[in-house]
C-alpha cells in the first residue's frame, strides 16, 4: 500500500528539553535511540509493503501473518528500525501490529525547523501490549451519539494504541438500535434520527477494523431493560411504572430515572432474549459480547405477579436462587457458538444481594466496584476480569448530579454540623473538614471526584494479587457514562485523560527504576492532546500551554521520584 506522508503523518513540531524531542504515547517497551544525528524524511515519503529503498522515501512493512482476524487475544506486537542509512522497516506478526508500528513512527516524525521533516536520530522500537483488552466504554442510550463522533472517537482509540470500542448501545432510558424483527423497538429511540440501523453498526465495525479497533457490543440486560422491550411485550417488563427513588434505599426500583427491568420469571422473555440477541449477534462479529447484569433491584420484582408466583411455587427461595434461574435460562441463549465468550458486570457474583449461585469460570467479569478488593476477589474465584473501577476510571464522575428538582442545591451557606461532629473536628484539627453536599462535597456526584489523568494513571489495579490471580486481569476500560455526555462534549471529557490508561495498559506505569513515572508522562500527555487536537479531535487542555513549552516547571515537587514505586 501507498500512503502519502500528508495522510500517513500528521505531524507536530514538539519543544522538550530532552535528547530527542518526540515523546510518543504510549511509551514503547523498549526505545533505543542512536547519536549519529537525524535521518531526513523525503518529502515524498510513502509507505510500501514488500519492496524497500535505500533512503527514508519508504518504509517497508513485513507482515508474516495477513489472515490473523482482529479478535481478543491477536498478537499486535511489532518492531520498527530507522537506520542512519535511512532505512525505514516495520516487522509484524499481524496486520493489527504493523497498524500500531506505523502510529508510533507518525509521532517519532517532527518537523526539523525548515520546513522538512526528520527523525532526530537512527532508532530501533520494540513493542507490543502488557494487557490485551484496552478500551473505552460509549454509552449511547442516556444521550446519543452521532456517527460521526464516534468515528471521531475509534481515531483517538487508535492513535493510542487502544483496540477495544466497548458499545453500551441501549439502557432504560432510550433503544436507538434497529431490530428488523421488533421494528416497533426504536418507538422508544430519542428520535427517528437518533437510530443506529445495522448498516450503521456495520459501518462502525468497518471503520473500527481499517484502524485495529475492535467494536464489542453490550446488550444490557436483564437490569437497565425497559425502553425498547415494552414496545414488543409489555409482561417482559416489570416496574417501568413505579417512581424510580421509592423514599427509602430498600424500596428503590432504580437507581435512576426510568426504572424498569426484564421480567426473569416470565417465559416470554426469553423469546424475547433470543430473537434480539440473534440478530445483533448476526451484525456484531467480535467473539466478546457484553450481557450485562448490572445494578439488578429486587423490589422491582414486587412490581411482577410472574415473579411473585415463583417465589409463592418455591417456599425458602431467596433472590440469588432467582438470578441463578434465568443465569440458567440466559446462558444457553448466549452461547451460541465456541468462540463466543461472554462478559458480565462483577454484579452477577459479588452483587450482595441479587448474586448468581453458580457462573461458568469463561465469563469474563467487568468490575467497577470497590477497587483492588473485588478485583482479587473475583481472581481467587477464577474469573478472567476487564478493570472498570469507578473510583479511578468512570469519566462522568465529579460534574455534580444530574437529576432535576433537587432540593440538596437550595442551600445558601454550609448547614451547621451535630454538635458532636463539630466538636470532634474543633478539637482533632487536620487536613480533612466538614463537608456537605454544596460545600466541599461532591455536589450531588455519586463517584466524585473527578478522575484526572493523574488519578487514572495511579491505579494499580493488580496490587495485592497473587501472580497467579494478576494473569486473570486481561486488561482495562475507562467508562464514558452519558447522562451529561453527548456528541458535543465526548472529546473533551474522554480525551486526553484516556491516554493515561492506555499507556498504563500499553507498557505500564513505571520506568525501568521501578518509580511510577507520571512525569514523564506530563510531557507525553500534553503533547498527545496538541495531536489529537491537530487531527480535529477536541481533546480537553489538562495545564495552561506554558507547562508544555516548559516541561516540569509546573511540577507540584522537584522531585522527580515523588510518586514512588
Amino acid at each position: 500500500m501507498k500512503i502519502t506522508i500528508a495522510a500517513a503523518i500528521g505531524l507536530l513540531a514538539l519543544s522538550v528539553t530532552e535528547a530527542v524531542k518526540v515523546n510518543p504515547l504510549p511509551a514503547p517497551v523498549t526505545i533505543e535511540w542512536a547519536n549519529t544525528g537525524p535521518v531526513k524524511v523525503d518529502n515524498n515519503f510513502k509507505i510500501n509493503s514488500n519492496n524497500g529503498k535505500k533512503t527514508l522515501k519508504t518504509i517497508q512493512v513485513h507482515v508474516s501473518d495477513l489472515k490473523a482476524d482482529l479478535q481478543h487475544g491477536v498478537d499486535e506486537t511489532y518492531t520498527l528500525d530507522i537506520t542512519a542509512a535511512g532505512q525505514g522497516t516495520i516487522k509484524a506478526k499481524t496486520v493489527w501490529g504493523a497498524l500500531h508500528g506505523l502510529q508510533t513512527l507518525n509521532q517519532i516524525v517532527i518537523n526539523d525547523g525548515n520546513n522538512g521533516l526528520q527523525i532526530e536520530q537512527p532508532v530501533h522500537i520494540t513493542d507490543g501490549p502488557k494487557y490485551t483488552h484496552r478500551g473505552v466504554l460509549y454509552d449511547t442510550s442516556r444521550n446519543f451519539y452521532s456517527l460521526k463522533s464516534l468515528y471521531r472517537q475509534i481515531d483517538a482509540l487508535a492513535y493510542a494504541k487502544m483496540n477495544v470500542f466497548h458499545w453500551h448501545i441501549t439502557d432504560n432510558q432510550s433503544w436507538p438500535v434497529e431490530i428488523k424483527k421488533y421494528p416497533q423497538m426504536t418507538k422508544d429511540a430519542y428520535s427517528p434520527r437518533e437510530v443506529y440501523t445495522q448498516k450503521d453498526i456495520a459501518d462502525v465495525i468497518k471503520y473500527g477494523r481499517e484502524r485495529g479497533v475492535r467494536v464489542m457490543p453490550e446488550l444490557d440486560m436483564p437490569g437497565h431493560s425497559s425502553s425498547g422491550w415494552l414496545q414488543v411485550d409489555e409482561k417482559a417488563v416489570t416496574c417501568a411504572d413505579s417512581w424510580w427513588d421509592n423514599d427509602g434505599w430498600t424500596h428503590h426500583s432504580a437507581v435512576e430515572p426510568n426504572p424498569g427491568q426484564l421480567d426473569i420469571a416470565y417465559e416470554g422473555t426469553y423469546k424475547l432474549i433470543k430473537d434480539v440477541y440473534s440478530e445483533l449477534t448476526g451484525v456484531f462479529k467480535d467473539n466478546l459480547f457484553h450481557v450485562g447484569f448490572d445494578e439488578l433491584h429486587t423490589y422491582c420484582y414486587n412490581y411482577s405477579s410472574y415473579s411473585q408466583e415463583w417465589f409463592k411455587q418455591r417456599p425458602g427461595a431467596t433472590y440469588p436462587d432467582f438470578a441463578q434461574y434465568y443465569i440458567d435460562k440466559a446462558l444457553p441463549i448466549f452461547q451460541d457458538k465456541p468462540s463466543r465468550r461472554l462478559v458480565m458486570w462483577e454484579d452477577v457474583i459479588l452483587s450482595p444481594d441479587f448474586p448468581a449461585k453458580s457462573v461458568p469460570k469463561d465469563v469474563i467479569m467487568q468490575s467497577w466496584n470497590q477497587g483492588v478488593d473485588n478485583i482479587k476477589k473475583l481472581a481467587q474465584k477464577g474469573y478472567d476480569i476487564i478493570v472498570s473501577s469507578a473510583d479511578f476510571l468512570y469519566l462522568d464522575c465529579g460534574h455534580g448530579g444530574w437529576v432535576t428538582n433537587d432540593p440538596r442545591y437550595n442551600v445558601n451557606r454550609p448547614p451547621p454540623l451535630p454538635k458532636a461532629i463539630q466538636d470532634a473536628f474543633d478539637a482533632n484539627p487536620s487536613s480533612y473538614f466538614p463537608a456537605s453536599n454544596n460545600y466541599l462535597g461532591g455536589g450531588a456526584s455519586w463517584c466524585d471526584p473527578y478522575k484526572t489523568w493523574q488519578r487514572i494513571y495511579s491505579y494499580d489495579f493488580t496490587e495485592g494479587l497473587t501472580a497467579e490471580e494478576a494473569k486473570h486481569v486481561i486488561g482495562g476500560e475507562v467508562a464514558m457514562w452519558s447522562e451529561q455526555a453527548d456528541s458535543t462534549n465526548v472529546d473533551t471529557k474522554v480525551w486526553p485523560r484516556t491516554a493515561a490508561l492506555a499507556e498504563s495498559l500499553w507498557s505500564g506505569n513505571r520506568n525501568a527504576q521501578g518509580y511510577k513515572r507520571a512525569t514523564e508522562l506530563s510531557a507525553r500527555i500534553q503533547e498527545f492532546r496538541e495531536r489529537l487536537v491537530d487531527r480535529g479531535i477536541q481533546a480537553a487542555p489538562l495545564v495552561p500551554k506554558y507547562c508544555l513549552q516548559h516541561p516540569h516547571h509546573c511540577d507540584l515537587f522537584r522531585n522527580q521520584t515523588a510518586w514512588g514505586k
